[in-house]
C-alpha cells in the first residue's frame, strides 16, 4: 500500500488511507503531538499568539488556511483548533514521503490524505473531505497549494478548496497564518480563526437554486467566486496578523537555515510573486 517506493501507482486520500478518518485522537496521536509540541515551544522557543477559538464549531467542518508559507503551518492549524476532533490535512505526498518510515509512521497516526502532482483531479479530495465531515473530524485545506509566495500576503489561492466546500456543502472556517515564511529560535507567528461561513454565504445571490452539476462551467465559475471572496476575507487578516510576527533586524536569528528547511526539501522559495 505505501508509496514511497513506487509513486508512478501512487494512492490519493481514502484509497491510501484504506480506514475511515476518524475524530478521536488516538493515544498515539496524543503522545507524538506532545513530543512536537516541545519541541516546538520548548526546544526551539516558538510563540504562536492565537485567537478566535469561540468561533470553531464542534467539529464537521473545512478549516482553510492561508497564508501558507511553510512545514510549520499544519502545526500553526493544530495549536489553533482543540486535540480533538482531530484535524485531517489534505496535503502534499511529495513533500511529506521522503522516507518510508515518515511514510508508514504518518499511516499509522493518520492526520494526511495526500496528494500527488498531477493526480486524478479533484473527486478523490472530495471524497476525503466527505468521509472526515461525515465523522465529525476537520478538515484543513491550504488553497495556495504551495509554500511559495509572498511574506505578510496571501497568494492566488486555486479553486480546489472552493469546488470541495460547494460540493460538500460543509461550513467553512477560514483561519489566518502569519509568519512562517522564516523560522529560527524565539520567531512568533499568529493565526486568527474568523466566522465560519460555507460556499453557499460567500457566493451571496450569485448561488443558484441548488448548486451546479459536478464538473460543469458553471461550477468552476462559482467556484472562481467563492475563492476570490474567500481571499477578500483571509486577505486583510494575514496582512494585518503579519507585523507583530516581525523582529528588528538586528534580531539574533539563530539556526535560521535549518528551522526554516527542517520539514521541506531545501531550495529555493519566491517570496517575491504577487
Amino acid at each position: 500500500m505505501l508509496q514511497t517506493a513506487r509513486r508512478g501507482g501512487a494512492l490519493e486520500g481514502l484509497a491510501w488511507l484504506g480506514r475511515e478518518p476518524e475524530a478521536t485522537a488516538s493515544v498515539s496521536y496524543r503522545l507524538l503531538r506532545l513530543v512536537a509540541r516541545t519541541l516546538l515551544f520548548g526546544a526551539f522557543r516558538f510563540h504562536i499568539s492565537t485567537s478566535g477559538q469561540e468561533l470553531l464549531p464542534r467539529g464537521g467542518y473545512l478549516l482553510t488556511a492561508a497564508a501558507h508559507r511553510g512545514w510549520m503551518d499544519p502545526f500553526v492549524a493544530m495549536h489553533a483548533i482543540p486535540v480533538e476532533p482531530r484535524a485531517w490535512f489534505l496535503g502534499s505526498a511529495p513533500s511529506t514521503f521522503t522516507s518510508r518510515w515518515r511514510e508508514r509512521l504518518i499511516h499509522r497516526i493518520g492526520g494526511l490524505l495526500p496528494v500527488w502532482r498531477g493526480g486524478l483531479g479533484v473527486e478523490p479530495h472530495v471524497a476525503s473531505a466527505r468521509a472526515v465531515i461525515r465523522n465529525g473530524a476537520v478538515f484543513v485545506q491550504m488553497p495556495e497549494g504551495t509554500v511559495s509566495g509572498p511574506p505578510g500576503r496571501i497568494g492566488p489561492f486555486r479553486h480546489g478548496a472552493a469546488l470541495i466546500a460547494i460540493r460538500t456543502g460543509a461550513p467553512l472556517v477560514p483561519l489566518a497564518i502569519a509568519g512562517t515564511e522564516e523560522l529560527y529560535i524565539g520567531r512568533r507567528m499568529a493565526s486568527r480563526i474568523l466566522p465560519p461561513t460555507s460556499a453557499r454565504e460567500l457566493a451571496g445571490d450569485a448561488w443558484p437554486g441548488a448548486a451546479p452539476d459536478p464538473g460543469t462551467r458553471e461550477e468552476l465559475e462559482l467556484a472562481r467566486l467563492v475563492t476570490e471572496r474567500l481571499e477578500a476575507i483571509l486577505g486583510p487578516v494575514v496582512e494585518a496578523l503579519y507585523p507583530e510576527t516581525v523582529d528588528p533586524p538586528g534580531h539574533p536569528r539563530r539556526l535560521r537555515k535549518r528551522l526554516t528547511w527542517l520539514l521541506l526539501r531545501p531550495g529555493r522559495l519566491d517570496r517575491t510573486a504577487d
